[in-house]
Parts: C-alpha cells; sequence; structure tokens
C-alpha cells in the first residue's frame, strides 16, 4: 500500500525488511520542510532501522525536501533522480548513500 502521510513513510522505513539494509551503517535526516514537515533520524545499524524525531548531532547524509515530496517518492509518484536534478531534493553529506536510501524508501 502506497503511503500517504509522512508518518506512514517513517513507519515505512522503521519496519523494513533487514535484508534490505543488511551491512549498511548509516545515519540520515531527514529536513522535511511544508506541512507535515519536521526533523527526523533515521539510525540504520545491524540490519535494523530506528527512526527518532529530531535531529542526530552528526548524520551522514541530511536529506532535504517538503514532506510531499517525500511522501510522493515513497509511493512512487515522484522519481527521486529527478527530484534531485530539479533542486526539489537536497543532499548534503554522502551523496553514495543518498543513492541508495532511494531503494529503501520505495
Amino acid at each position: 500500500m502506497a503511503p500517504t502521510s509522512v508518518q506512514d513513510v517513517l513507519d515505512r522505513i522503521a519496519n523494513i525488511d533487514p535484508a534490505r539494509v543488511e551491512g549498511l551503517q548509516a545515519v540520515v535526516l531527514f529536513d522535511l520542510s511544508g506541512e507535515g514537515g519536521g526533523q527526523w533520524t533515521a539510525t540504520i545499524a545491524d540490519g535494523q532501522v530506528q527512526v527518532e524525531e529530531g535531529q542526530s548531532s552528526s548524520p551522514d547524509v541530511t536529506l532535504s525536501m517538503k514532506a510531499e515530496d517525500l511522501v510522493a517518492v515513497a509511493s512512487g509518484e515522484l522519481n527521486p533522480v529527478s527530484a534531485f536534478m530539479q533542486g526539489r531534493i537536497t543532499v548534503s553529506g554522502d551523496m553514495s548513500l543518498a543513492m541508495r536510501m532511494q531503494t529503501i524508501l520505495t
């Protein structure tokens, strides 16, 4: 079922199949603007993802976008590479990790 809110996307990330994040150790900050926006930190370690509200002191990558764009990416309505090229998604930090996040979000 396609996510319809930021909370749906965050719940999906937190409950991801461990095989999809196996071997990945990372801290990802989602910095979301607009309605439903805020900051959430996803900590990926040992095949598990923990999502907490707020900002980590040192994320490996920060993904900044409108909340509605995060939902659109996660539901398959918005191509994350196109959104990045259009400036709708801003990446700070580890670009290769940002690319890997697209497979985690969708």
